[in-house]
């Protein structure tokens, strides 16, 4: 998508050297997609301590090997 923008030439050359982005174009896109990244980060740090899994992994574990048994009996009991 072609847009005009009136951007600081300071602050993109600047933004260029760090990004050591060929062009403009890929140095926007390299510094608009770390700044999404860094908002998700930001908003999963949020939910830090407000979700409480409870999950018994030995329970679970003997859960799902019984399940792959029965699947591998299911199996070699249809040839």
């Amino acid at each position: 998508m072609r847009t005009t923008l009136d951007l600081d030439e300071k602050l993109i050359r600047q933004l260029m050297n760090v990004t050591a982005a060929k062009t403009k174009t890929d140095a926007i896109h390299q510094a608009a997609a770390e700044l999404i990244r860094r908002k998700k980060l930001d908003q999963l740090k949020s939910l830090s301590g407000t979700i409480h899994l409870d999950l018994d992994w030995k329970r679970l574990e003997a859960v799902e090997l019984q399940h792959q048994s029965s699947l591998k009996r299911r199996r070699h009991g249809h040839r």
